[in-house]
């Protein structure tokens, strides 16, 4: 008698995890959002800082900067009144250097 066992292939995957990650990556993929990482994996900054160099309103900054802290990209630190923002995914160095070397090379 054959018995029939039930194999899982080595890339048998999390479907959930990819439809996690798509829309992580649908939210980072706004020419803002990626300029406001590029501009995070140097340092921190305040919405008004972000807002001023992307050239957009403060509250368009700072909603763009709820959606990528929903995503688990950045996370914010009050300090008195100021509110600033800093990377908390060091994976996000590696798709800017590849938006940089795809895009932004001579």
């Amino acid at each position: 008698m054959v018995t029939k066992t039930n194999k899982k292939s080595k890339h048998t995957v999390d479907m959930d995890a990819f439809t996690k990650a798509a829309e992580c990556l649908k939210t980072l993929a706004h020419p803002v959002r990626l300029r406001f990482v590029q501009l995070l994996l140097h340092g921190r900054y305040t919405v008004g800082e972000l807002a001023e160099d992307c050239d957009v309103p403060d509250n368009v900054a700072s909603e763009h900067l709820r959606l990528m802290q929903r995503c688990g990209f950045f996370t914010s630190e009050r300090e008195g009144r100021r509110v600033y923002y800093q990377v908390a995914e060091p994976h996000l160095a590696n798709i800017i250097k590849c938006v940089e070397d795809r895009f932004l090379g001579d």
